[in-house]
């Protein structure tokens, strides 16, 4: 399904990035298997079957429900799911789907106050189009109604309608390869093994939590602001282990906020199942079906009325982006001091979030003086350094934890966008010294060839990110623009109206250092 859907889509941000993820479902809506795609997207994709299921039901063969509403199943509006039933016939009586097919894509554009759909909002529906559970196909005909008031509320339909058409098709795979399976293997034995592969989640699972001391672990980190007040804003976990059980507990967080982190509770179940199977994977050393029974052994707090469980219409655009790193951040904080020898320090904290957009009138209407005007809207993250960790230092350059896009190439990005990439490199010494170091960070500086609006919303340019074990923090990041060879700084989150040769320079936070010098040069005498 994934294969198909990143050579199928239109956008660079799906085709090049491959901002997506893609997931099989059991019937009752349990979660069967995901790709390796998005983190963020592993506890967030079960909660958007859900909603289809309770929203859409009965189902017929055919029938495609798309949603991206935040608070019925999504996580944020740029992200469009597709949820398809897979009907094979289990014998009995029961004529429901035996299986869900699902893909989740962030598309660059789905409408809002800004090009990219990421503005700096203070209510949802500034963010965009929002879509509730409904059927976007039934019985294998396409709503035209749905499919048009879609691509009439984006700045960019032509790529939309490519996206979607792309999301469709890896459906199409997913239901055909389901298939294939149980005509090779039989209903009933595909069915029996799909309960047994999520019981052997669950199991490993549980033994990996076995493996952790008992014990209550409490961390808090903070996110620098919420674009709107400048107060940092407090993430608060306590994680409490006991025998083969984990509960997480987040009172302490702060508030929902008046910008754009809040989160709903779906992103902090996809954060906190990523560290646990990132955890499971070091202690086990083997590997981890990902799963329904991975999130079985886990039970969670999350405040209602927090950061972390807002009321709508709260904004929650950079919730998913931003706030989803931090919960990582404090609930591997929290880890470390019961596995000091495994946990690594704070990686970069942040995704970088740059969208712009604009309208391009073509050469030829130029020269004609024409009104013709093509709108172009881009949305990418930018990786950073990893934390250094007990085993060596961390990675320079990379997307870390919930974040698992590639970058969009240079050359794929001028040949989409008026725009030049002067400057894509290492950000030398930004990673936290320590026994090992944190990675270093990236600087990526793009200059625009035609006037355009862009928004940046960044974390970690304030408050940096935490060493462990005597390690030094990592660089906080550092945006910039520069006008006519005059450099001004600019906030981790803004809008920016920029003309043509404006250039714009994105800095990004290396990772924490693990470990104190002192202990190497001890060794090193020793």
């Amino acid at each position: 399904m994934g294969v198909t859907l990143g050579r199928a889509a239109y956008s660079p941000n799906i085709k090049e990035r491959l901002d997506f993820s893609c997931a099989v479902f059991l019937g009752d809506g349990r979660m069967l298997a995901q790709a390796a795609h998005i983190p963020v997207h592993l506890g967030a994709m079960p909660a958007s079957v859900r909603a289809a299921i309770d929203r859409c039901a009965p189902f017929n063969p055919g029938d495609v429900v798309i949603l991206n509403d935040p608070y019925l199943g999504g996580n944020h509006l740029p992200d469009i799911t597709l949820v398809s039933p897979v009907f094979i016939s289990l014998g009995g009586e029961s004529s429901g789907p035996a299986f869900f097919v699902a893909s989740r894509a962030h598309h660059a554009d789905v409408g809002g106050m800004s090009p990219g759909s990421m503005p700096l909002s203070t209510e949802l529906f500034q963010e965009g189009i929002i879509i509730p559970p409904i059927r976007l196909v039934e019985r294998g005909i396409r709503n035209e109604a749905v499919w048009q008031l879609i691509l009439r509320n984006v700045r960019t339909p032509v790529e939309r309608n490519g996206d979607l058409e792309a999301q469709l098709a890896a459906h199409e795979i997913g239901s055909a390869r389901l298939k294939e399976i149980v005509a090779r293997y039989g209903a009933a034995e595909t069915v029996a093994q799909a309960g047994a592969l999520i019981g052997y989640a669950e199991t490993l699972t549980r033994k990996a939590i076995a493996l952790i001391p008992d014990g209550r672990y409490w961390f808090r980190d903070y996110l620098d602001d919420d674009g709107q007040q400048s107060e940092p804003l407090p993430i608060e976990v306590a994680i409490t282990i006991e025998g083969h059980e984990m509960a997480v507990d987040f009172r302490g967080t702060s508030p929902a906020v008046s910008g754009n982190l809040n989160a709903v509770p779906a992103i902090v179940h996809s954060a906190v199942g990523y560290c646990l199977r990132c955890v499971s994977l070091a202690l086990l050393d083997s590997s981890l079906p990902m799963n329904q029974g991975a999130f079985e052994p886990i039970t969670f707090v999350i405040p209602h009325g927090s950061m972390l469980d807002p009321l709508p219409p709260h904004a929650v655009a950079a919730g998913n982006v931003e706030t989803s790193q931090r919960i990582v951040d404090v609930v591997f904080g929290a880890l470390a001091q019961a596995l000091p020898d495994l946990i690594p320090a704070a990686s970069q904290g942040t995704m970088n979030n740059l969208t712009f957009g604009g309208q391009l009138r073509p050469a030829d209407a130029q020269s004609a003086g024409g009104e013709i005007s093509l709108p172009f809207a881009y949305y990418e993250t930018i990786g950073g350094g990893a934390g250094g960790g007990p085993s060596g230092s961390g990675a320079s350059g990379i997307h870390v934890h919930m974040s698992n896009t590639l970058n969009t190439p240079v050359e794929a990005l001028e040949y989409s966008y008026p725009i030049r990439l002067l400057e894509y490199s290492l950000r030398h010494g930004s990673g936290g010294n320590g026994l090992n170091r944190g990675g270093d960070g990236l600087v990526r500086t793009i200059q625009f060839l035609a006037p355009a609006s862009a928004t940046v919303t960044s974390d970690r340019r304030i408050l940096p990110p935490y060493g462990l074990s005597g390690g030094q923090a990592g660089e906080p990041g550092k945006n910039r623009v520069e006008r006519d060879g005059q450099l001004t700084d600019l906030p981790g989150k803004f809008s920016i109206s920029l003309a043509a040769n404006d250039i714009l320079h994105v800095e990004t936070p290396g990772g924490g250092g693990w470990g104190s010098e002192q202990k190497e040069s001890i060794s090193q005498t020793s």
